[in-house]
């Protein structure tokens, strides 16, 4: 009997120790003030390079090409064979203008021009509402963007930046 009264009472006191306050457990001091993100590292940089190097050729244009990180710090910057110095400074401008926008340059130029709230984006020093920039994403979050510029065209500069993309492991183009 005794053994049955103390068996009770640990079993009792077992089920009561698992009853779900509701509290939230407290993220650690670190979890609270650093977050890690996703980010291009140079070897991306380099197939991305590499790809839109191949579509550019295809098409029988040289182009300038900037790879920014999530943060806008250049990784790389290539300029092709004869194309002129203006450009490396526009891939740039727009490959910046896609990282902090989140959208395509060639789309944020045309949703510019048919709003008249948004028409004055172009008067921002840092944005360039040409075609050729391209956000980088990967899971769903921008992890770089690229600049395109010297295509030849603003369909062009589009197609080359989207044409980068390693799909193969999740790093898409939009």
């Amino acid at each position: 009997m005794k053994n049955s009264l103390l068996l009770l009472l640990f079993v009792t006191a077992t089920c009561i120790g698992q009853v779900n306050t509701g509290k939230k457990i407290q993220k650690s001091p670190v979890e609270k003030y650093i977050k890690s993100i996703d980010n291009l590292t140079l070897e991306a940089a380099y197939e991305l390079t590499k790809r839109a190097n191949e579509t550019a050729t295809s098409l029988d244009k040289k182009v300038t090409i900037t790879i920014l990180d999530v943060s806008g710090n250049i990784l790389m910057t290539t300029r092709g064979e004869n194309v002129g110095p203006h450009n490396t400074e526009a891939s740039r401008r727009k490959a910046f203008t896609a990282l902090s926008t989140k959208t395509a340059t060639l789309a944020l130029l045309r949703n510019a021009k048919s709003n008249p709230d948004t028409q004055n984006l172009n008067t921002l020093p840092e944005l360039l509402l040409l075609s050729g920039g391209a956000p980088v994403w990967y899971n769903g979050n921008v992890i770089g963007s690229i600049g395109i510029a010297g295509g030849g065209s603003a369909e062009n500069d589009d197609l080359i930046a989207k044409s980068a993309s390693i799909s193969e492991i999740g790093i898409t183009i939009k």
